[in-house]
């Protein structure tokens, strides 16, 4: 017999949940050590420059497709319920991820990264209000939401090495066509999206016991003002982890390091985030004391980005990794759970926001970066941006936990 976490929520459904994170995340980053062969494959487009402009362009559709729906996911979600908009956002992905490797022409290549990522929209909202749906207590929800942003961090993680693992193997196994060897990562993220699909269908319950049960549904005073807050706190995390990926790169190159030591910064950068997460929604912490986390958070991220920046050794660059990846794993979950806290009826549509607002933030991050980070200005320059932005984000983010006490408990 499966055992019950919840009324109606057992740990298959979790796993169900944890696994359909891992697909969308894990399914995005298949795909990209693919896309310049793919590109190189349509007339004209053979060039360096072209390859990498359309790269860069056809990830920057996906995430402008996720900013588009995921508010709109959730917003059914709230509706419909989570299990329908879960299966049938997986299956969208596993859909036209499949067909992307089938893609005869470049306006088809665009069109279904576009489609890949407004089905991909559907499932982070949807997981994470779920999870709202049958929390018992505010301990239980923090947990949960911890154990959602890890997934998604270690999809991210390892799905171009997935990629790389399945053209590697797609040779011995399927004739060793180079054709072949390109269409291996698409499948195994179509399967791996597929796979979460079903399970979503077979173990998540079709209907929530409680969306109203632990909060009001009356929209109070501070409700929007703390809402706003939260979604740029979420850009402006985003925005600044966009930058630094990019520059992470180009500034380690500054410094003479080469791929083997830039490697090993970025796989510190997801550990130390991991680790945070999960952390920061321990039994060590109380879920209500998290939302004191936001400002020092946003300090600390505002001082490693100036480290970055500053750095003229390897070393030190390690300490400033480790402290804008620290403040990022912080703030992340942090702000998701808090979003999660508004009127249980909006549930979903708050967290759609975040999802988009996030994905807004790693894009425009990501693609000024790239613009910034050049001749002489690229020590500095390309972290000077993400440096205000977040600072915007640090005033913002004063008088904040009285306004989610008050959202949560209501007026004394």
């Amino acid at each position: 017999m499966t055992e019950t976490l919840t009324p109606g929520l057992r740990r298959i459904s979790l796993f169900a949940m944890l696994l359909s994170v891992f697909a969308v995340s894990a399914g995005y980053g298949i795909v990209l050590p693919v896309l310049p062969f793919l590109i190189e494959r349509f007339p004209g487009q053979g060039g360096l420059a072209s390859i990498g402009s359309h790269t860069g362009l056809l990830t920057g559709v996906y995430v402008l497709a996720v900013f588009l729906f995921a508010p709109l996911w959730g917003a059914i979600s709230d509706r419909k319920g989570r299990k329908p908009v879960m299966a049938f956002g997986l299956s969208g992905v596993a859909a036209t991820v499949f067909v992307l490797a089938k893609a005869e022409s470049l306006p088809l290549l665009y069109l279904g990264r576009f489609l890949s990522g407004a089905f991909s929209a559907a499932v982070a909202p949807s997981v994470f209000a779920l999870i709202g749906d049958h929390a018992p207590d505010t301990t239980w929800r923090a947990r949960r939401f911890a154990l959602i942003n890890i997934s998604g961090s270690l999809g991210f993680f390892v799905g171009p090495m997935i990629g790389g693992l399945a053209v590697r193997s797609s040779g011995p196994h399927l004739g060793g066509a180079a054709e072949t060897a390109l269409y291996a990562p698409f499948v195994a993220a179509a399967a791996l999206a597929a796979a979460a699909a079903i399970l979503v269908l077979f173990s998540i319950p079709s209907v929530s016991p409680r969306k109203t049960q632990e909060l009001s549904t009356e929209t109070r005073a501070g409700d929007k003002g703390a809402t706003y807050r939260l979604l740029a706190i979420a850009f402006a995390t985003a925005y600044a982890i966009g930058s630094f990926e990019v520059g992470l790169s180009l500034q380690g190159k500054i410094l003479g390091l080469d791929s083997a030591h830039i490697g090993a910064m970025f796989a510190e950068c997801s550990l130390v985030m991991a680790i945070m997460q999960a952390v920061v929604f321990s039994p060590l912490i109380k879920p209500e004391a998290t939302r004191w986390f936001m400002s020092p958070g946003l300090a600390a991220l505002s001082v490693g980005l100036i480290g970055a920046s500053l750095v003229e050794s390897d070393g030190a660059m390690a300490v400033a990794v480790a402290l804008i990846a620290a403040s990022a794993g912080i703030l992340s979950p942090v702000a998701t759970y808090w979003a999660s806290l508004g009127p249980a009826k909006h549930q979903g549509t708050n967290l759609g926001r975040m999802t988009a607002f996030s994905s807004l933030g790693q894009a425009s991050g990501s693609a000024a970066a790239g613009l910034l980070f050049s001749g002489k200005a690229l020590s500095t320059g390309g972290l000077i941006l993400p440096t205000l932005i977040v600072a915007t984000a640090l005033l913002l983010s004063f008088g904040l936990p009285r306004n989610l006490a008050l959202q949560v408990q209501g007026p004394e």
